[in-house]
């Protein structure tokens, strides 16, 4: 393994390697790596394709996984479809690479906390990328939380919804494995954003269901968190909605805050911006609104966005190799978020709450 120190004010690099070269490795790390000195992409795992080159022409396509795990690679990213991640992750910490990787990080919160166990042993760091965190709604609802702006909270509500007709077009999404399904794809975020910004909830209940013909693979969901205070957590996906609502409502006793569109980090990289500057600010027409009680004044207006961009994550992921810092997401926060989840499953089964 190579050892990465850090030596006056000197900055290091750290040589990375991507599994995979589909939808995420496009869109949310090729972006943030290439143009940043303190990483370089060397090498893309690529059975049958070399779009790696397309991205990073300096770098090498290898058709063997193996081959990433070689002394000069410090890092290993992995993009590749869910049911491959315990196996992938197992033998890059094995080989010593520091890991980041896709959600789910696997199906189980047993099997996470043995790879996160697998890591301690082997001194590396294993990040599970969480870039949902850093939507604008989620790092503003953190801000306003700490400073007490709506009081005591009550009731939260986070939903993605969209109109697709079609099944997904990949295919290892749809053949029903397990770890697969709309809870995997976005519950995950969602139950993940919970968690940040809540904590440990006591008890879940959900409702997953199979809406498309023939799906072998949830497609729906409405999943309710519960907290000791009182607060519950509503987080739903719908692939039937034409018409939405807000996608992020927060309720306290003094007041709301509430946001009508998704963070647009998404649509942006899609359309090729570049990750440089301000690229993720949003126009004030997208900013959530807060309504509440200061000081005994009733007041309603746009709440700036706090800035921040899925840039956040790999500065954490950085840090945490170079200068040992914390990570901002734990495996211990990985493994909470995967047991909710298979209780879940269990609540929707039982059709009753159940205590976590």
């Amino acid at each position: 393994m190579l050892k990465i120190h850090a030596k006056g004010n000197k900055m290091r690099t750290l040589n990375v390697a991507i599994a995979g070269s589909g939808y995420s490795s496009r869109l949310f790390h090729v972006p943030f790596l290439k143009d940043d000195a303190r990483f370089a992409i060397k090498k893309f795992y690529e059975r049958t394709t070399e779009r790696g080159l397309q991205w990073v022409p300096t770098a090498e396509v290898v058709c063997d996984y193996s081959q990433l795990l070689t002394d000069d690679i410090d890092a290993v990213i992995i993009t590749t479809p869910n049911q491959t991640h315990y196996e992938m992750v197992k033998k890059a910490i094995v080989a010593g690479k520091h890991v980041l990787v896709e959600k789910p990080l696997v199906a189980t919160a047993k099997e996470a906390f043995e790879l996160g166990e697998l890591a301690k042993q082997h001194n590396v760091v294993l990040y599970v990328y969480q870039n949902r965190r850093w939507d604008s709604e989620i790092a503003t609802a953190k801000q306003i939380i700490e400073q007490g702006l709506l009081g005591e909270l009550v009731d939260c509500e986070i939903r993605i919804d969209r109109y697709a007709k079609a099944k997904n077009s990949k295919l290892w999404k749809e053949l029903g494995d397990k770890g697969t399904g709309l809870v995997y794809d976005l519950a995950v975020h969602l139950i993940d954003q919970s968690v940040y910004l809540f904590g440990q909830p006591k008890a879940v209940f959900a409702d997953i269901r199979y809406q498309h013909e023939g799906a072998l693979v949830d497609d729906n969901f409405d999943i309710h968190l519960y907290y000791e205070n009182g607060l519950k957590a509503s987080l739903l996906a719908s692939k039937y909605v034409r018409e939405t609502g807000n996608h992020f409502s927060l309720y306290g006793r003094l007041g709301s805050y509430v946001k009508k569109d998704v963070d647009i980090q998404e649509s942006l990289l899609n359309k090729g911006v570049l990750t440089k500057g301000d690229w993720f600010m949003e126009s004030i027409s997208g900013w959530g609104i807060l309504h509440t009680e200061l000081n005994g004044e009733l007041i309603r207006q746009s709440y700036p966005n706090v800035s921040c961009s899925y840039q956040n994550l790999y500065d954490n992921f950085y840090e945490s190799i170079v200068n040992q810092q914390p990570q901002i997401v734990t495996i211990e926060q990985v493994i909470t978020v995967l047991n909710i989840i298979e209780k879940a499953f269990e609540s929707s089964v039982q059709g009753k709450k159940i205590a976590l």
